[in-house]
């Protein structure tokens, strides 16, 4: 289990053990990706993070650039070393969304979807441009910014569950993997032939 709401990964490790009768692995806990860490506070670092990390890594090759949109945004930069190096975060789309509703006397509740012109032209879809658009290009930038750092060759690739509503608008994403932490997880559990197949104990 990886997870950085710790409780749903309670609740989830104990319906597990209970329904199936295994102790479920929790990354962080009793199993770690395999990656170098170089967070000032490695232990501080999301477990959903370095899986990406690793996942993207392992997947893609390094330099790299992981972008996670969900309910926050994360850039997670990877080195040419396959070394993990920290990132950003960043208020997802639907709080920033949420946000606009809360704490505006005149911007109704609005479903995010895509938007259907660049310029918007009542308050509905001004939002969803400047949403959509407008956190396309913040990854754009941010992604040249990060290459400048780690090399302009990175590798850039998007996950998470808004990716696909704002992927197809940035021009610096080389491939968007959904399941990039499933297959994190896979990896990593692989890479542990003692663990495999096996429950903790």
């Amino acid at each position: 289990i990886s997870s950085v709401v710790p409780k749903a990964r309670d609740i989830l490790s104990r319906d597990l053990k209970k329904l199936l009768g295994i102790t479920p692995f929790i990354l962080g806990k009793n199993i770690t990706a395999p990656i170098k860490n170089l967070y000032h506070y490695p232990k501080k670092a999301g477990q959903d993070r370095l899986v990406n990390a690793y996942a993207g890594a392992m997947l893609y090759g390094a330099p790299l650039i992981v972008v996670d949109l969900g309910t926050a945004v994360t850039f997670d930069v990877v080195s040419r070393k396959k070394e993990y190096l920290g990132g950003m975060i960043l208020p997802g789309l639907r709080v920033s969304l949420e946000g606009l509703f809360e704490n505006t006397a005149l911007v109704p509740k609005i479903k995010l979807k895509s938007p259907k012109e660049f310029i918007g032209r009542d308050t509905e879809s001004g939002v969803l441009s400047g949403l959509v658009f407008g956190y396309a290009a913040l990854i754009d930038k941010l992604s040249e910014r990060i290459k400048e750092k780690i090399g302009k060759g990175a590798f850039v690739i998007g996950t998470g569950g808004d990716m696909e509503l704002v992927g197809r608008y940035c021009r610096e994403m080389d491939r968007i993997d959904p399941d990039l932490a499933l297959k994190g997880l896979d990896l990593i559990m692989r890479s542990r032939k003692d663990l495999c197949c096996k429950s903790a104990r």
